[in-house]
């Protein structure tokens, strides 16, 4: 048995992910800012997987701008924006249970003397809008949310928020961290009231050092790579043709029968969290509403024990984010989980790929570590 539940980490690249990026690598390898017909193929092929990933962001292509991922979208929108408004107010807004590449540049900003309000989670990991409400002044210039939270699987109200901010602070961009939304819950960036956007490639079954930032019309942000001026003068470097190809092909297949695979990750994830309450001595976090991400406990135990018996099963598992090296978990630390429970949380998150044999695996499997680690 190969069960694998460590999706939010990264997802297995699906077959026309891999047929684009080979293609790119053997046939199409050309730079796409050259002006002869290598160079204008590859640019050609670029544009295409650029109205991929817009369509599936439900935005028209000029408005998203490849990165090389989620981390380097995130730390783009935040420096930039404090670089666009920083005159205007010093006053950012993000949550306590954000990724570390909205966390650590939020950290730097700090340091160059803004200040920064940290909304904290109530105790099933999401932040409301009273609270941003509550944070939310004249001066704020950014604010940044997480549209599903990438460990417990809450989901936060982010139209509403967006909409909260404009009225009560007008001069503040909004910023949604939507890696573990995109293609996981249904939204269109160009009616979620946000002006910036964050997704990633390997989380939808793509390659990895692949993502985008969207901007909304009419919005320019300083660029954050200078150079040679591609991505219409906003993120300088030669584009990764291979990995972008491979972006553009993921978003397509994703979405030829996404209601249906989504129905189903849902039914798979009701499915675990029922087998799971059942067993004594497991305890489930947060809220879990995307239709991917299941966290649970066994106190008592350590998570890496966890993982390494179900490992031992063939079951595969993370501890929390696999972004945090180790740490204990900084989100559930926010909500307020016990100690001894955060030392014995695991997440499993699914994927289209998810059968029903591997959520019945990963059943026995915690199961049978309850047995030999409490």
């Amino acid at each position: 048995m190969f069960a694998y539940f460590d999706n939010s980490a990264t997802t297995k690249p699906c077959e026309a992910a891999v047929q684009a990026v080979t293609e790119a690598l053997t046939k199409c390898w050309g730079n796409p800012s050259s002006l002869h017909s290598p160079g204008v193929e590859a640019h050609r092929r670029l544009d295409a997987a650029r109205r991929s990933v817009a369509k599936a962001l439900g935005t028209e292509p000029d408005r998203v701008f490849f990165t090389s991922g989620g981390t380097e979208a995130d730390n783009w929108a935040v420096f930039s924006a404090a670089q666009k408004l920083g005159k205007r107010g010093k006053h950012l807004i993000t949550t306590q249970i954000e990724h570390h590449a909205i966390l650590h540049p939020m950290k730097e900003l700090e340091a160059r003397g803004f200040e920064v309000t940290y909304l904290a989670p109530g105790p099933d990991g999401t932040v409301t809008l009273e609270a941003l409400r509550a944070a939310l002044r004249p001066d704020t210039i950014f604010v940044s949310v997480m549209m599903v939270n990438n460990e417990v699987g809450s989901v936060m109200p982010i139209s509403s928020m967006a909409k909260l901010t404009h009225r009560m602070a007008p001069n503040a961009l909004f910023h949604t961290d939507a890696v573990q939304g995109f293609l996981k819950l249904p939204f269109r960036a160009s009616t979620l009231d946000a002006d910036l956007v964050s997704v990633s490639s390997h989380k939808i079954h793509g390659p990895k050092g692949a993502g985008a930032l969207w901007v909304r019309k009419g919005l320019s942000l300083p660029p954050y790579l200078h150079g040679g001026g591609q991505e219409s003068g906003q993120r300088s470097g030669t584009e990764a043709v291979p990995n972008l190809l491979g972006f553009g092909a993921a978003c397509e297949a994703a979405q030829l029968a996404l209601r249906e695979d989504l129905a189903r990750e849902n039914s798979l994830k009701q499915r675990l969290r029922a087998g799971l309450e059942v067993i004594d001595g497991v305890v489930l976090n947060g809220a879990q509403a995307a239709p991917h991400i299941v966290s649970f406990s066994i106190p008592g135990a350590r998570s890496q024990g966890i993982i390494n018996c179900l490992q031992d099963q063939g079951v595969y598992v993370s501890a929390g984010s696999a972004c945090a090296k180790g740490h204990r978990s900084h989100v559930l630390e926010a909500m307020g989980v016990a100690p001894a429970v955060i030392d014995g949380s695991v997440r499993a998150s699914l994927s289209r790929f998810t059968t029903e044999e591997e959520a019945d695996a990963l059943l026995a499997a915690v199961r049978e570590a309850v047995k030999r680690l409490t």
